[in-house]
């Protein structure tokens, strides 16, 4: 188990500026808003603050009476919340838009070789045949959560499948690390870089599996989880900065340090309870919380990010925004030190 020092009222503290500035940002019903309210949905989970609970009904009524858009690969990312809304409210409209949200990832979703999901940003064929770690977050780790929940063995086989077919395009074997992006019709990494966000998406995903399927160590591609976050998170801490930060290409000491990778990352950490990585994660806590603001804007957090053509093109999308997804994954790391 990971033991790290530090305040918990500090912590419920920085929770509550982070979340009280999420909430108030103007996001729309995409993949941005669908971190930053599994972030806010987990932060009302650890605190039991019930104004957070109400303050994503609100929204959440607001947006639903105005109409939803089309369902992509990324607007799937806002099943998370919808999930802790049915769970705490009871409402069923929150599920049945969970539960349509299912039934596109299911039907209509476009899928490529085995059954993989191409990673989708709009009703365009925008990515054709390319599978992006981001959809593990988006739609796979959505489905699992559903699948678990409703004990359904198809959902769960599907998301596992998943897991294990972008573990098979995106993790180079030889580093350890994940590569942004895998194009199926050309048979390659495009970039061929190793994306900090990426990493991010692919570990917090993963050390979600365990604790969402009780008897884990039955399905086979778990063992594939299992050891991919293993060697993953081998090579990941060997690269953290002096700061206890990642960088937004890992092994690039020219590109910047990324706030929203850490997060991811340290995160999985935790979840992975590896006693060894408790000094990264101390490290890690004390680089995040110096890019928290007084205001709750976490700092130093990439722009949305396609896979780029080139290290100048990851180095070079600009860090100065705050953005949902900084904001999410910091409150879900916030959350899991507290856990």
């Amino acid at each position: 188990m990971i033991q790290v020092d530090f305040n918990r009222e500090e912590i419920l503290s920085i929770i509550d500026k982070v979340t009280n500035k999420t909430l108030a940002m103007d996001l729309t019903w995409d993949w941005p808003c669908g971190v930053a309210y599994y972030g806010v949905s987990r932060a009302y989970q650890t605190t039991g603050n019930k104004e957070y609970l109400d303050r994503l009904v609100q929204w959440a009524d607001e947006y639903i009476e105005l109409g939803l858009p089309d369902w992509t690969v990324n607007t799937c990312a806002m099943g998370h919340m919808l999930i802790t809304l049915y769970e705490a409210t009871g409402e069923q409209k929150y599920w049945d838009i969970a539960m349509s949200k299912v039934e596109y990832i299911r039907k209509n979703a476009l899928r490529f070789g085995d059954n993989v999901l191409q990673h989708t940003v709009s009703i365009s064929n925008d990515f054709p045949e390319q599978a992006w770690a981001d959809t593990l977050f988006m739609a796979a780790f959505f489905l699992l959560r559903v699948g678990s929940k409703l004990k359904d063995q198809e959902l769960i086989q599907d998301a596992l499948n998943q897991y294990y077919w972008h573990i098979k395009y995106l993790q180079d074997p030889g580093t350890g690390f994940w590569f942004h992006g895998y194009n199926n019709v050309k048979q390659d990494h495009m970039s061929g870089l190793y994306w900090g966000r990426a990493n991010a998406w692919g570990a917090y995903t993963m050390s979600q599996v365990k604790p969402l399927l009780k008897d884990w160590y039955l399905y086979p591609q778990c063992m594939d989880v299992e050891c991919s976050l293993r060697d993953q998170l081998a090579a990941l801490k060997l690269v953290q900065t002096e700061n206890g930060l990642w960088r937004t290409v890992l092994d690039d000491e020219e590109s910047y340090e990324e706030v929203s990778a850490s997060c991811g990352i340290a995160a999985a950490m935790i979840n992975n309870g590896n006693p060894l990585h408790t000094k990264y994660v101390q490290k890690a806590l004390k680089g995040i919380l110096a890019n928290i603001s007084e205001d709750g804007r976490v700092l130093g957090v990439s722009g949305g990010t396609a896979v780029m053509k080139d290290r100048e093109g990851y180095r070079n999308i600009p860090k100065d925004w705050i953005q949902g997804w900084g904001q999410g994954l910091a409150l879900a790391f916030l959350s899991d030190m507290l856990k």
